[in-house]
């Protein structure tokens, strides 16, 4: 009997707005604690968190057909403690909760006490690790089933997050985008360390059996490894890395400050983007499932 792929390329998308969100509150956060003066930018972040977490919600629903057809269905997930998907249900509520109080709270000009930062990033963290332990809930998927999955997914929440306050703040906010140094040297280190996760995963998904090694051929030289080498590794780690390494540490002060600095971290940004959203997708569907035999007596 084999056990068929119960997600799609709709919940790829659910996993990486959901982590997004999660990793622009953070970000919001952050720049708080470390940039105070980079008020729009903070705003930024609150607002995207809300929207990109609320998407990801809707195409949640719109693939849980079964819930659609009976909506009293997600309120059976509040039943069961023991299930990931209400500890999912449990931390998406309060993220959202937090989240739009944090954006009132900015159109009402009010700071963001900092006991309610540090709940919204408690919060967040949990949402970005709740994404990968969903997957994980599905034991005959190798790829899925790892430790490390959780831990690369919030890794990647926060680099995407940080990317989004970043790419917008080059549009409407470059006076404070240039003092954010701390911040863009913290986003630089995140895809290197998304790269080795990303090896250990495999490396380790690789040895545990023959699922796990087609998941793992299946990326690196199957059916999916032009999307994995060109799309994640290529364009979402890579290109990131050198682009921002070159800008932080190579260019003359007045060059990294240069609108044409700002357009090429913009397009270092859209790459974390990218892959962000790969990282999602390749996971979701290259995933190959145990197969287990019943003998017939």
């Amino acid at each position: 009997m084999t056990y068929e792929p119960i997600w799609g390329s709709i919940i790829a998308w659910y996993l990486f707005l959901a982590g997004l969100g999660a990793g622009a509150y953070i970000t919001s956060a952050f720049l708080g604690w470390r940039h105070p003066d980079a008020t729009s930018m903070r705003r930024t972040g609150h607002i995207v968190a809300p929207i990109a977490v609320a998407i990801g919600l809707v195409l949640l629903m719109i693939d849980a057909e079964a819930g659609l057809h009976n909506p009293i269905r997600f309120f059976y997930l509040l039943t069961n403690w023991g299930s990931v998907m209400t500890w999912g249900v449990v931390f998406l509520s309060l993220f959202m909760v937090v989240a739009i109080v944090a954006v009132v709270m900015d159109f009402m000009k009010k700071s963001i006490p900092t006991w309610l930062d540090i709940v919204g990033v408690v919060i967040s963290l949990c949402v970005a690790a709740y994404t990968g332990a969903l997957l994980g809930v599905c034991q005959t998927y190798p790829l899925w089933n790892n430790a490390l999955l959780p831990v690369l997914f919030v890794v990647g929440a926060m680099s995407a997050g940080a990317a989004s306050v970043l790419m917008l703040a080059v549009i409407r906010h470059a006076d404070e985008f240039n003092r954010v140094g701390v911040l863009k040297k913290f986003h630089f280190c995140l895809p290197i360390i998304e790269l080795l996760l990303v090896a250990s995963l495999l490396f380790i998904t690789g040895q545990t059996n023959s699922a796990g090694a087609a998941s793992v051929a299946n990326l690196v030289s199957g059916e999916w490894a032009l999307w994995f080498w060109i799309g994640l590794v290529a364009v979402g780690l890579v290109l990131p890395t050198v682009l921002e390494l070159w800008l932080l540490f190579f260019s003359p002060k007045e060059f990294e400050e240069s609108r044409k600095a700002h357009w090429i971290s913009f397009a270092s940004d859209i790459s974390v983007l990218v892959g962000g959203f790969m990282l999602r997708y390749l996971v979701v569907m290259a995933a190959v499932p145990l197969t287990m035999v019943v003998a017939l007596a």
